[in-house]
């Protein structure tokens, strides 16, 4: 019998700065406008992490069919489709099934209604669980020897917990700054407390 080939985990030295993403919705200027009224402006109320991200100051109502969850962050600037991210204890509260899913992948996605200061709409897609994910660019992409849309796991290193997030997508653009982002309930399974770091681990 041959014997099988065991790779051992190996945690890397490099850390990544982790930050939780709540339930928010990225919108295009179509739905925004038909949300919010034409007099409306997408302006912001507090800078993102990723450069020229930002929280809005406008909010939205999401509804299920079991129930709804108000104040929901819209984020800016446009996006050409819109895209709602919420957390699994979230999908519970709404009577939804959202799949987990990386960002900009819509297709065939769960549907759900927004309902703005002016108007409802119904979306027939849109809904996501947004996959764990790590923005870096280029030069951190070489420095961890990973490349864009590779999939890896992290070692969350909380001040209580320790978990390993596994399925976590590379995302890399010049764009970027170094940041992995969780969703709520992914936080909190790990304790995380602001600040948080994780460490890539590699199979070697």
């Amino acid at each position: 019998m041959k014997n099988k080939q065991v790779h051992a985990a190996v945690v890397t030295n490099q850390s990544i700065p982790i930050a939780i993403s709540a339930r928010h919705c990225h919108v295009n200027e179509e739905d925004f406008y038909y949300l919010f009224g034409r007099e409306a402006a997408l302006q912001s109320w507090k800078d993102l992490s990723q450069p020229g991200q930002f929280a809005s100051q406008h909010v939205l109502t999401l509804k299920g069919p079991k129930g709804q969850i108000d104040k929901v962050r819209v984020l800016g600037p446009f996006r050409t489709a819109t895209q709602i991210e919420i957390s699994q204890t979230d999908a519970i509260k709404l009577g939804v099934t959202p799949s987990i899913r990386m960002s900009g992948d819509l297709e065939k996605s769960e549907s759900i209604t927004l309902i703005g200061p002016h108007r409802t709409l119904h979306k027939k897609q849109g809904l996501i669980i947004a996959q764990a994910h790590i923005h870096m660019d280029i030069s951190d992409a070489i420095a961890f020897n990973v490349q864009d849309k590779e999939i890896v796991t992290v070692e969350i290193c909380g001040d209580v917990r320790q978990l390993r997030l596994m399925n976590v997508v590379i995302r890399v653009s010049p764009a970027f700054v170094l940041e992995m982002h969780v969703d709520t309930d992914e936080a909190n399974a790990a304790a995380l407390q602001q600040y948080s770091i994780g460490k890539l681990i590699k199979m070697e």
